[in-house]
């Protein structure tokens, strides 16, 4: 009983001072010296006193050290110190009681005398002289601290500070939050003056660079340091340096890793493992998400397979050679740092000269091009890209564009969207077109733009994972961007078909305002050029694909909010609701449920009575665009088109790229929700959705700025007056301003525009601008960088000059 009362009893303790911590007490932050006087020992001392004295030299501080005590370091770390009394350190920095965390003890935590040097952190049994040294923490530029937690003080009603060495982990607690502090900063204070540790790997890597026109000396070095070879055993350590300690407080560890210098061990097993492995492109991925996630592991698996493919048993067999299909993989993934880079490229002009053609002459070579071209992706190369570039081979790339067409090309790891786009316009014929194309991201509801430096293997990837994740079919597309200039379009080219088609995509989308009776028209255009003349045995298209359903939603909301009151039903749960308020029990929870049962009733009466209204409603819609396709006879597919575009340039926005802006505000005071922001060759538009005329217009001439306020706010400043967006498609928005910018200061576009017509609204606002301009111009289409205000800065008095980056 006496031993249950007092485990009892400090139970209690323990929870009320969690209470007291969280609920009553405060931390006293204001110092750390201002203690109460019946807290202080009979020496006079206080427990946590922490006693801070200057150093009158430095023993060995950064300066002093040398390449063979840094060696030392590397191998032992903890230096064996003469058992000295605590008087007899002479460069003393802080001391005080701290308590330290003693792990396989009952006791989780022991009280001890702490004492911080120019090399080492100590603590002692106590704080009188000839007190017994217990342990000792070496500093060097590898170790690192973790700061006080404020969630670990609630847990525990301590703060913490933990220190990495490499063999030994203090984690250390403290009552005071600025003792804690005045801690961590002493100890990283020391750390940061000590000379970066260099392990032997860098500095034979140096050696190699300073010889390399010395073969011999070259040779020398790999012979006699087995550190640089092959090796079929596992490695203990990181050929480079890396900081002590756990992921978190480094690097992000939201995928289970564990600290850097445990993966990079791990990655060396994993790299071993491909010798032996009959399927090698998971083991491939796994080191590219993991050098992907971890960034300064890149470094270090490129010296693990230059180690791995120099001076191999056996380097003609299958197994050898995949180290550098994972190297190949690597190099069109991520550039090594400056230093390695330097070393990677020795070693292959070195195994180049070693072994002229053969198969590692190929891949040197193939990886030497690549690091030439390689940017740093943001996604993993995908199981097919993964076995293309084992392969040294080039992936095959399939584009859509507007209609059923597409075109198939090969493409590279280093491949850009402006390449393809290029490419298309080759392949298409559209190299003089006045108008600019680009790629597109498209799903059967959703489609964005791909910025023109972004590279399409990234593209593909993200698209296989969102197929996998979603469950829907994405694909890449080729369409028109900036509308420049639709009159001069020719009907017989291809360029016209895509007019067509991005025009319907927008009707169908409901993002070209008119009336039903355009609507219906249009639907039966639609259905002339794909069906032909009519037939009542043609199977048509789903009314979806040719008319917007926004309408007829829209026509039977209103018809059944006009034609019906609210259910009794409705209203009692309605009165229920509003005016009568339950108390808790029995009763209340029945009729409540009861209410809730009645009114999730009438919910399914309404929604199946809805349903079946639309139904109604689309045949009906249906029938009548089937009778307009009957007076359509004799219409060909190119007079179909030309109908149908014809009805589309009656709105005077006929051209631009609808954005949904759900809040509108202007200095003026006049603000407005769910509106459409146009983006046109010549202007800028707000529009209340499904209205043909514009609220306000904003030339070109009269903008004098634009830019991303902040995550989700666009700013426009025209003249006097700034304007505010707020949307989800910033980046789009800027990219197709920037493109329009862009396009209208390109080279091609000065003079005869390549003996195209323009258009004499074009013609005038191109004078507008003056394209004879400097290299101040917005950046390319679909640039990425999005961020800064885009100024327009015109001297006196023209309204409209050149685009530049406010600084």
């Amino acid at each position: 009983m006496p031993l249950h009362a007092v485990c009892w009893f400090l139970c209690c303790r323990q929870g009320f001072s969690l209470l007291g911590r969280d609920y009553g007490e405060k931390e006293e932050e204001e110092s750390f010296e201002l203690r109460n006087k019946e807290d202080l020992t009979p020496s006079g001392r206080s427990p946590a006193e922490v006693t801070v004295c200057q150093p009158t030299h430095t023993a060995n501080g950064s300066k002093g050290h040398t390449i063979s005590e840094v060696s030392e370091e590397m191998k032992s770390l903890v230096i064996e110190k003469s058992k000295m009394g605590l008087d007899e350190e002479p460069e003393l920095l802080v001391k005080g009681w701290l308590l330290l965390e003693v792990r396989g003890n009952w006791i989780k935590q022991r009280r001890y005398w702490f004492v911080l040097s120019q090399d080492s952190l100590d603590y002692y049994s106590g704080s009188e002289k000839g007190a017994r040294r217990l342990g000792t923490l070496v500093l060097t530029s590898l170790c690192s601290v973790i700061w006080p937690d404020k969630q670990k003080y609630k847990e525990t009603g301590f703060w913490n500070i933990t220190v990495y060495g490499r063999k030994h982990c203090y984690r250390l607690y403290t009552k005071h939050f600025n003792e804690a502090v005045h801690w961590a900063c002493a100890i990283q204070k020391i750390i940061d003056t000590k000379a970066p540790v260099e392990t032997p790997t860098q500095l034979l890597i140096r050696d190699i660079e300073e010889n390399k026109f010395h073969p011999e000396v070259v040779e020398h070095i790999y012979q006699h340091n087995p550190i640089l070879k092959y090796t079929q055993g596992p490695l203990y350590a990181p050929l480079l340096p890396f900081p002590y300690g756990s992921l978190e407080h480094t690097y992000h560890s939201g995928k289970g890793y564990g600290s850097v210098r445990e993966e990079a061990v791990k990655l060396f097993n994993c790299l071993q493992q491909l010798e032996s492995s009959r399927e090698p492109v998971p083991i491939i991925q796994g080191v590219l998400q993991t050098c992907l996630d971890l960034r300064p592991l890149r470094d270090e698996v490129y010296c693990q397979l230059v180690k791995q493919t120099s001076y191999t048993p056996a380097p003609y067999t299958a197994a050898h050679l995949r180290y550098w299909q994972l190297l190949t993989c690597m190099s069109c993934t991520f550039l090594p740092g400056p230093n390695v880079l330097k070393y990677l490229r020795f070693h292959l002009k070195r195994i180049q000269s070693q072994n002229p053609e053969s198969e590692m002459d190929n891949y040197a070579s193939f990886i030497n091009e690549a690091l030439d071209k390689t940017k740093c992706r943001e996604c993993v190369p995908c199981w097919e890209e993964i076995q293309t570039l084992m392969n040294r081979q080039k992936m095959l790339c399939t584009v859509h564009y507007p209609g059923p067409g597409s075109c198939q090309l090969y493409i590279s790891s280093h491949t850009t969207a402006n390449e393809v786009v290029r490419r298309m316009q080759e392949k298409l014929g559209l190299q003089d077109s006045n108008n600019t194309f680009a790629l597109y991201k498209q799903s059967s509801v959703w489609e964005q733009p791909v910025a023109g430096s972004a590279l399409i293997a990234d593209v593909l990837t993200s698209l296989a994972s969102k197929e996998s994740e979603a469950k829907s079919q994405w694909k890449l597309c080729f369409k028109l961007y900036c509308l420049m200039d639709t009159d001069s379009i020719s009907v017989d080219s291809i360029e016209y078909l895509f007019l067509f088609e991005q025009c319907h995509e927008m009707v169908v989308r409901g993002q070209l305002p008119g009336c039903e009776e355009d609507l219906q028209t249009l639907a039966a255009l639609r259905l002339q050029f794909l069906m032909g003349d009519f037939s009542t045995h043609a199977p048509c298209p789903p009314l979806e694909e040719l008319f917007p359903n926004h309408v007829l939603e829209a026509r039977v909301l209103v018809s059944l909010s006009s034609a019906q009151a609210l259910s009794p039903c409705q209203v009692a749960a309605q009165g229920c609701h509003s005016t009568q308020r339950f108390t808790s029990g029995l009763w209340a929870g029945a009729l409540w449920s009861h209410a809730a049962t009645a009114a999730h009733k009438q919910k399914l009466k309404q929604d199946i009575h809805l349903r079946s209204r639309l139904k109604e409603e689309a045949a009906a819609v249906m029938g009548v665009i089937l009778e307009r396709w009957r007076g359509l006879v004799g219409y060909g597919c190119r007079d179909s088109i030309a109908a149908y575009l014809a009805i589309a340039r009656q709105w005077s926005g006929f051209g631009c790229t609808l954005y949904e802006v759900d809040f509108y505000i202007s200095s003026t005071g006049s603000f407005s929700q769910k509106l459409w922001l146009g983006v046109a060759a010549t202007s800028v538009s707000l529009y209340r959705q499904g209205e043909a005329e514009a609220l306000e217009s904003f030339p070109y001439g009269q903008i004098c700025s634009y830019g991303v306020s902040d995550s989700n706010t666009f700013r426009i400043t025209a003249g006097d007056r700034d304007l505010l967006f707020e949307t989800t498609k910033l980046a789009e928005i800027m990219q197709l301003m920037n493109a329009y910018f862009s396009a209208i200061r390109s080279p091609t576009r000065e003079g005869g525009r390549r003996g195209h017509n323009q258009s004499r609204e074009y013609r005038s606002w191109v004078e507008t601008l003056g394209l004879h301009t400097d290299a101040h111009a917005a950046g390319a289409a679909l640039s990425p960088g999005l961020k800064g205000t885009y100024t327009l800065t015109p001297p006196l008095p023209p309204r409209l000059l050149p685009l530049h980056v406010a600084s």
